[in-house]
């Protein structure tokens, strides 16, 4: 514990001296606070599933020089069995990154500490942050840069869920042989961290065997810790973005070199003395090579995201297998199409299939993977009401998630919500295995 602090304390250390650096004085420092708390009752046994607290203070120190140092916190208090700090994998973290508990039921992070200024012909921001790429809504395609905590599976904000890492983000408009317009931003990411998982037994732990593999009745699993990669530069992550505007359209072209942020569960049989299952999760490299695009017309919104990951390894159950893996390149993509042409109203419509390249007899998913999204937004009240639907379908399994909500703004400042997480399918599907974790939840946000 004092050698994760000395190394989370050295690092911000470096972003706070940059700050300090700054030609000017601070000439004004923004501090906003925002509470929340969530309550989750399962409708399948009554009893209460989530009960959380949070509190998120952020503060933005503005200099005269231009620069900008922003640091955002949070403290989340949850005492639910299966939901607490304890239940989430805490190997995929790097020192510097990973959340401090307090207890079992109390978790202390440093959300972001980045500091930005203009240098020269860049704009830079280095320091613990948050990179998005894509905007798809419910899943995800191109917006890999950070992992992504899956202690609520994909049911919580992705701001929330996304893990910030410490980055060195630099960008700068481009005017040259690619022409006018382009805007080049590059990435350098040392940062070891993962997407950090639910451990076995918690709520929403993984079951389907697309995703964990499963052992023949007589046979013991032993799940060994994550082989993360080594403390070096050779680790690190990599990625750049072309993007432009032109002709109505937003463009983008990405590449990203990086560690993929779900482990691959390799699998050992051992026969004696006990019959026995090793899994050993380790990272593997890839390059993604991607693009946006967007273009709005009248009432409509056209946007899609493609991206191609290189040798993928995917679950197969196949006997001649000796590690339970195989690899595949995989291209995925969303297609999306929005609508806003009635008053207070917005539904949005997108496909996303994912493709394996090189797929073969006991891949546990299917080549070709579909899923549909539909969100339906309404507005009343001179827009202090919403209500809202987001439906989840996957195609091949036939399982699904619908998410009902209802929020209403109470103050300008405070938001009360009611809503529900209903799962249905079969059991083996992504979406059916957590269909016995219906839920009604309340909320509150206050803002300070």
């Amino acid at each position: 514990m004092a050698c994760e602090r000395w190394r989370c304390a050295r690092a911000a250390v470096v972003v706070l001296s940059l700050a300090v650096t700054d030609p000017a004085e601070a000439a004004q420092a923004d501090i906003s606070h925002i509470l929340s708390s969530r309550l989750a009752v399962g409708t399948d046994e009554a009893r209460v599933q989530q009960f959380d607290l949070e509190w998120r203070p952020e503060v933005r120190w503005r200099f005269d020089g231009g620069g900008r140092l922003t640091g955002m916190g949070r403290a989340r208090y949850q005492p639910s069995d299966g939901m607490r700090t304890g239940d989430l994998g805490r190997g995929t973290y790097s020192r510097p990154s990973r959340p401090t508990r307090l207890g079992d039921r109390l978790e202390l992070e440093l959300r972001e500490l980045y500091y930005e200024r203009p240098v020269g012909g860049w704009y830079v921001s280095v320091g613990k942050q948050q990179v998005v790429w894509g905007k798809a809504d419910g899943l995800k395609v191109l917006d890999v840069v950070d992992p992504q905590s899956f202690r609520e599976f994909i049911l919580e904000d992705f701001e929330q869920s996304r893990i910030p890492l410490w980055t060195l983000d630099a960008e700068r408009p481009l005017d040259g042989w690619l022409g006018d317009g382009w805007t080049l931003q590059l990435l350098w990411i040392p940062d070891r961290t993962y997407d950090a998982l639910p451990a076995p037994g918690a709520t929403y732990a993984f079951r389907s065997p697309r995703l964990v593999p499963r052992a023949p009745p007589g046979v013991r699993v032993r799940l060994n810790d994550a082989r993360r990669p080594g403390p070096t530069l050779a680790a690190s992550d990599a990625g750049l973005r072309l993007s432009r505007y032109a002709g109505g359209w937003d463009l983008s072209f990405n590449y990203l070199y990086q560690y993929h942020n779900q482990p691959v569960l390799r699998q050992r049989f051992s026969a004696s003395p006990v019959p026995t299952v090793e899994i050993r999760p380790v990272y593997r490299r890839t390059h993604l090579i991607g693009a946006t695009f967007s273009h709005a017309s009248g009432d409509w919104v056209t946007r899609g995201e493609i991206g191609y990951f290189t040798e993928r390894l995917f679950l197969t159950d196949a006997p001649g297998d000796g590690d339970g893996v195989a690899a595949s390149g995989e291209l995925d993509y969303v297609l999306g199409l929005d609508w806003s042409g009635a008053t207070d109203t917005f539904i949005s419509g997108q496909l996303f299939q994912s493709r394996l390249s090189r797929h073969r007899s006991g891949i546990t998913r299917p080549r070709l993977d579909t899923n549909l999204t539909l969100l339906v937004r309404r507005n009343f009240r001179n827009e202090t009401m919403t209500a809202e639907v987001l439906w989840i379908v996957n195609t091949n399994e036939g399982d699904g998630l619908v998410r009902p909500r209802l929020a209403y703004d109470l103050e300008d400042n405070l938001e009360v919500w009611l809503g529900a997480d209903v799962f249905y399918g079969d059991t083996e599907g992504l979406f059916g295995q957590f269909r016995d974790n219906d839920r009604i939840m309340l909320g509150m946000k206050l803002g300070l």
